[in-house]
């Protein structure tokens, strides 16, 4: 119901999808080989019939609220769990159903949800409607949606409340404002959501914005403003597909997911229910991507292409995740997760 993050660990699984309208995380141990085969494990639920934020129970290390985004690698595994405003950590991939997470970021035990810690501006240890996880060269980095930034930890953090190393799209760790408090520009956010890094680019999608932010080189510390932006001339830009009705190959529209795959930055151009992918090596100040799906082609629009949903058409993707030569679509609008090859 509404699924808005998924990923394969390897290519041939586990694949992880947060069922993001029934709370709760789904695990395939291999990659499923057939549609509509069943999961095997499930975290956030007492079983596979049941619903209800945190399990209708109180908040631990295995109940979600709102998960949105996962990401697994080398045997870790983090789900961004939303709306009880943390980010919880596995250091082995989960063998049974339920079973708790190792480690709790923006809170300080796993009881506790409440956004900021409570308190009524960020730090470095906080979160605030935090809708995306991604995990690159051993980093763990958190988009902290509601407080408009995006969070950086050196490596996994293995004590939970740990603090972030670096903050993107504020001046301080205490601050939470639109755009760093300013007009779009660029170092502030407005919705960041995902993140990767493609061909040495860290790229990061700012879906309120309607533009990917772009840094030459991964940010070594924090308060480095983006080189350029995507989806936008400029960085002043902010209207969705550029204060246009229909989109162009230069546009985006509430794009919420990002993910290197074969040398293409692809890019889940969410409200436009489609997705478009970019030359990674090729990429400056917005730039028009060269490939396409879900829609007939670059100024075509809507959901499932204003018909019934198909093999190849989309309603409202939000996430992508890549491995090897496959994308994960977290096809929401549609209810589903697809795995889509890339093509040669």
């Amino acid at each position: 119901f509404g699924p808005r993050g998924a990923c394969l660990a390897s290519p041939q699984g586990p694949l992880f999808v947060c069922d993001t309208g029934h709370h709760r995380l789904l695990i395939w141990k291999k990659r499923p080989t057939v549609e509509l085969q069943p999961a095997d494990f499930v975290i956030g639920q007492p079983n596979f019939e049941s619903e209800g934020r945190n399990g209708r129970e109180h908040p631990s290390g295995a109940t979600l609220n709102v998960p949105t985004g996962v990401a697994a690698v080398d045997g870790v595994l983090a789900a961004a769990d939303a709306w009880n405003h943390r980010v919880l950590i596995w250091h082995r991939y989960p063998e049974t159903s339920n079973q708790p997470a190792d480690v709790v970021l923006g809170q300080a035990d796993f009881l506790s949800v409440e956004a900021n810690r409570g308190a009524d501006t960020p730090a470095a240890d906080t979160l605030y409607w935090c809708y995306g996880v991604a995990i690159v060269d051993g980093r763990l980095l958190v988009a902290d949606t509601g407080n408009r930034r995006v969070l950086i930890w050196d490596g996994i953090p293995t004590k939970s409340g740990a603090p972030a190393d670096i903050v993107l799209g504020q001046h301080t760790t205490k601050i939470r404002d639109e755009n760093a408090g300013g007009e779009a520009g660029a170092f502030g956010m407005r919705w960041p959501h995902g993140m990767t890094v493609a061909n040495g680019l860290f790229c990061v999608s700012d879906a309120g914005n309607n533009r990917v932010m772009v840094w030459e080189s991964f940010p070594p510390d924090s308060g480095k403003a983006c080189d350029f932006v995507v989806g936008q001339p400029s960085f002043s830009g902010l209207d969705h597909n550029q204060a246009r009705y229909y989109p162009t190959d230069a546009t985006l529209n509430m794009p919420y997911g990002v993910a290197a795959i074969g040398g293409q930055l692809a890019v889940a151009d969410t409200a436009n229910s489609r997705l478009v992918a970019f030359d990674a090596s090729d990429l400056d100040m917005g730039a028009a991507a060269h490939w396409l799906t879900g829609q007939y082609g670059f100024a075509d629009k809507g959901d499932n292409r204003w018909c019934p949903a198909t093999r190849d058409s989309l309603c409202w993707p939000y996430n992508i995740a890549a491995q090897a030569n496959t994308l994960v679509v977290a096809d929401s609008g549609n209810n589903r997760v697809m795995l889509w090859r890339a093509a040669a």
